[in-house]
């Protein structure tokens, strides 16, 4: 189901007020959200077979909640592919979460030629970004993880690449 013109509007002025209001990217208290919850999580990926959080545990974990019809999801996925393929062998792992039909995510992620998983979490993964930081429940949301699991940075918004790489490097 396509969303209506309207609809995407809405979600478009919700992220720039959010942006506006400085509200583009918060660092939060290591013990403010609790990750046991998301590393526990199983999700299918675009090919139906369940993949659980925890496997990618020891790593640094950027999880990228988004959508296809997302316009600042789409952009700031190029960079996450970049990162995945440059920082990858070094422990790093980027997994989106698709707030969205697999059918959709499948064919979007061939078009951007993802090399991460992209899993599917449908309308629910938006309570989940909720209980991990993103208030205004809006989209992209993106939190990185240490190599212990613990949540180092979170952004609401498009992530910029220099601080995106600022914040990866720091933890690698």
């Amino acid at each position: 189901m396509a969303l209506s013109l309207r609809t995407r509007v809405v979600f478009g002025v919700a992220a720039a007020l959010a942006l506006a209001a400085g509200i583009g990217f918060a660092l939060f208290d290591r013990a403010a959200a609790d990750t046991t919850a998301l590393l526990a999580l199983s999700l299918p990926d675009t090919a139906g077979q369940s993949q659980p959080l925890a496997q990618w545990r020891g790593k640094v974990l950027v999880v990228n909640f988004w959508a296809t019809w997302c316009a600042p999801c789409r952009e700031e996925m190029p960079e996450f592919v970049r990162a995945q393929e440059q920082y990858g062998p070094k422990g790093l792992q980027v997994v989106g979460i698709a707030v969205d039909n697999a059918d959709k995510v499948q064919q979007f992620a061939k078009e951007l030629g993802l090399n991460y998983p992209a899993l599917i979490g449908g309308f629910g993964a938006m309570d989940l970004s909720k209980k991990l930081g993103n208030e205004l429940v809006a989209l992209p949301f993106t939190l990185v993880l240490d190599r212990e699991g613990k949540v180092a940075y979170t952004h609401l918004g498009p992530v910029t690449p220099d601080k995106f790489r600022g914040v990866i490097s720091k933890l690698l």
